[in-house]
């Protein structure tokens, strides 16, 4: 069995595992259990009712959080001719097409968070999905970083965006900010991520839709919280 620390077992004893929390009482605490040395981030974890067997049970995308994330993204665009040039002027970091490909493919360069690309770019993407796909970098329609409208995307992942989408065990996990956060801050991020789940619900979905629901801050142990996004 793993030993904790003993700052571990100290906000450990905070924590009720029997007790659903209200939101506002689990933002709380998620921030007095924080114990990581530096500015942790804070996670929800979503269980949901879900077949992912299923291909519409199969979630995913992206939503840009009200009071961001608190980390400052990376962006490569993948593009050509004035989109490269719109990119650009959005304040993306990297800008490039066939030069950048390689850069990734024979320095193993990834001095980037995410990569967006215009549809007209996917085919040359293509050798390089075994190595972007596991990484999570492999533009994605459904999570907007495959799109013509590149300065609209590259200023939402600057804006706070974030992507999520369902394991084999129909869970979902997403970062709502920082421990630094108010609590009104970690608040309006969470109603708005849980707010797009229920929002996407597949429609074949019987019973329940959301099993349950907890919050983490990075190193620090998970919080139930009521569910009462979608009463």
């Amino acid at each position: 069995m793993r030993k904790r620390s003993k700052k571990y077992t100290e906000v450990l004893s905070k924590v009720d595992k029997t007790k659903l929390y209200t939101k506002e009482e689990a933002v709380k605490l998620v921030k007095e259990t924080s114990i990581s040395s530096f500015d942790g981030s804070v996670d929800v974890a979503i269980r949901l009712n879900l077949d992912t067997k299923k291909a519409d049970q199969q979630l995913r995308g992206a939503i840009v959080l009200p009071k961001g994330t608190g980390k400052t993204k990376k962006v490569l665009v993948i593009a050509r001719g004035p989109k490269a040039q719109e990119a650009r002027d959005a304040g993306a970091d990297f800008v490039g097409d066939t030069d950048m490909l390689e850069k990734i493919e024979k320095e193993n360069w990834f001095d980037f968070d995410t990569m967006i690309a215009t549809p007209d770019m996917m085919p040359l993407l293509g050798k390089l999905g075994k190595v972007l796909g596991p990484k999570g970098l492999m533009p994605n329609p459904k999570t907007g970083t495959v799109t013509m409208d590149v300065a609209k995307a590259v200023e939402e992942v600057k804006a706070g965006r974030v992507e999520y989408r369902t394991d084999t065990f129909g869970n979902i996990h997403g970062v709502i900010g920082k421990a630094s956060f108010s609590e009104e801050d970690l608040l309006a991020n969470l109603d708005a991520f849980i707010s797009q789940i229920i929002r996407i619900k597949p429609a074949t979905v019987k019973g329940d839709y959301i099993k349950n629901i907890s919050i983490s801050a990075t190193m620090g142990p998970g919080i139930k919280v009521e569910n009462n996004f979608d009463k």
